[in-house]
């Protein structure tokens, strides 16, 4: 987001006023294409759409915090301008995704007669549309085709195939990828710097940790530290957001690479003792394993193969101190040396 735009989401002194103060990532939301991060050659396509102006019906699927709704939000301003608010209906689909709505709500907006620029539709935004009853899809789907010279969808979804297919050959359907690190950094910095956030190096590196890709969480994160904190810093972060600390899972993994079975066990019982459920555990342990550089490239393909297996058994109802035991013991089985296993 260039600063100009978001000095004038701003209000007063953050400090002072915080109680009457919009959470952080709406204060900071885009309001124009060109301030959404990431997802550049996407942004392109929908930039082209806002000048042209004949907007088709659209999809956009993706992760969430990504900004997909934020795009369509950006995109039905510049097309409509001061006719936003008379020329768009946002419905947040997992509320309100019974086929009465779309006999009712969208059906009554469709035939709405509306002043807009010349050449503009009407547009509906469906947030959330992977959870509409397939009822209320199939009535959707008359209801776009019987309003397209008037009115256009844009839906946004995390799951694509979840829309049926009559819905999907009817839109042109926009992937969003999950934010790369630099971008959410990028972002965080300029937030820091509007808000005089007082931060460290590791506090930066533990939002990005935790948001994995998410710009809407690395923002409640970076907000939520600072409200309870007043500072940035990596182990502030993760008292926060309440994930295992990632120093300590290292300290599990180096412990499976020499095939110290005790001093992973150990690491093991500290996590589980501060009250982590097993699948935060065997998550972190996936996360830090991923990104882990001590790990020989092999062995790491080996670790991420086991820890797959055992999330598997978690996810199945089997997540207990054992499973984890199990998994920690067969990580160092791998670097135990065959003769040493006989003795």
């Amino acid at each position: 987001m260039s600063s100009s735009s978001a000095a004038k989401g701003k209000t007063v002194n953050t400090a002072d006023n915080s109680s009457y103060e919009l959470p952080w990532v709406e204060k900071y939301r885009p309001h124009i294409l060109d301030d959404v991060v990431g997802n550049t050659d996407t942004i392109e396509r929908l930039k082209v759409i806002a000048r042209d102006g004949n907007c088709p019906h659209i999809i956009i699927s993706g992760m969430p915090g990504i900004g997909k709704t934020t795009s369509i939000h950006c995109l039905a301003h510049q097309l409509l301008g001061d006719a936003y608010k008379e020329g768009v209906l946002e419905l947040n689909a997992s509320d309100e995704r019974g086929i009465d709505v779309v006999r009712n709500k969208i059906k009554a907006f469709a035939q709405k007669k509306v002043t807009l620029p010349p050449g503009r539709h009407k547009i509906v935004i469906l947030d959330e549309a992977d959870s509409m009853t397939p009822g209320a899809q199939q009535a959707l789907r008359r209801t776009m085709e019987i309003f397209s010279n008037t009115t256009r969808f844009c839906l946004a979804c995390n799951m694509s195939n979840k829309i049926i297919e009559p819905i999907q050959s009817r839109c042109a359907i926009l992937r969003y990828a999950k934010l790369r690190d630099q971008e959410v950094l990028k972002r965080l910095l300029e937030i820091c710097e509007m808000e005089k956030v007082d931060y460290n190096d590791d506090g930066l590196t533990a939002l990005i940790f935790t948001s994995e890709g998410d710009m809407r969480q690395a923002i409640n994160n970076l907000q939520s530290t600072y409200s309870g904190f007043g500072f940035i810093s990596g182990d502030n972060v993760f008292k926060v957001c309440d994930q295992p600390h990632p120093i300590t899972v290292q300290a599990l993994i180096r412990a499976c690479l020499k095939g110290d079975v005790d001093t992973a066990i150990e690491k093991l019982n500290e996590l589980w003792d501060q009250g982590y459920s097993a699948v935060d555990i065997v998550v972190t342990v996936f996360r830090v394993v991923k990104t882990f550089d001590e790990i020989p490239e092999y062995t790491k393909l080996e670790y991420i193969k086991e820890i797959g297996f055992t999330h598997m058994r978690i996810l199945e109802g089997v997540g207990t101190l054992i499973q984890l035991a199990g998994l920690a013991a067969r990580l160092c089985k791998m670097n135990v040396k065959p003769e040493l296993l006989r003795i």
